[in-house]
């Protein structure tokens, strides 16, 4: 008797998880190889699964930077809210997070979009939403700790440009103590 091999049932994939595939091929490969012939055959099902979630990979793109847009600017809110008399330690705080070796993942993003922003008006406009949350926020804070505008929007700018150069940077050997660098730069930017 003959028996027949068990088809491996279809898995069916939501909007997200197609999203969610793209944005992992946008950290590791760029926008350039964000394609539905490439990200079917990561996700393991046909190309034709994607048409029903997308009417064409501009759709697909737009999701992903919404979906971006949306997951930065939820967290950037979230990391930068303070209790009255807590805006110096939610600096300290968002400083810490967004400049922290372990956050390799999300830069890796971050750097996939900003380089897509190179070449894509949408992308740029995205980018440039989240940047101006971005410096809103910890202008808000440095402003709730009785800085004027002009410094605040100076430290504000300071502030992430110091986290992206820091994420960015694999400063090795260079210091034999990296954990106390990067203690007193916070400290300054957020003083």
């Amino acid at each position: 008797m003959e028996t027949k091999a068990a088809k491996t049932p279809r898995v069916a994939l939501d909007r997200e998880a197609w999203i969610k595939g793209a944005i992992a091929i946008l950290a590791e490969h760029g926008a350039e190889r964000l394609r539905v012939e490439v990200l079917a055959k990561r996700l393991g099902v046909t190309k034709g699964s994607f048409y029903w979630h997308f009417k064409d990979r501009r759709d697909l793109q737009n999701a992903v930077l919404q979906f971006w847009r949306d997951g930065r600017i939820h967290d950037i809110r979230k990391q930068t809210q303070a209790e009255p008399g807590g805006e110096a330690a939610a600096l300290l705080h968002t400083i810490e997070v967004y400049s922290s070796a372990r956050n390799r993942k999300g830069i890796a993003i971050e750097a996939a979009v900003r380089d897509w922003a190179r070449r894509d008006p949408q992308a740029v406009a995205v980018v440039e939403e989240v940047d101006a949350e971005r410096l809103a926020c910890a202008c808000r804070l440095f402003r709730a700790c009785k800085l004027d505008e002009h410094e605040a929007q100076a430290r504000s700018l300071l502030l992430y440009a110091y986290v992206f150069g820091v994420s960015l940077m694999r400063p090795g050997s260079f210091a034999g103590d990296l954990a106390s660098l990067r203690t007193w730069i916070a400290g300054h930017i957020a003083r």
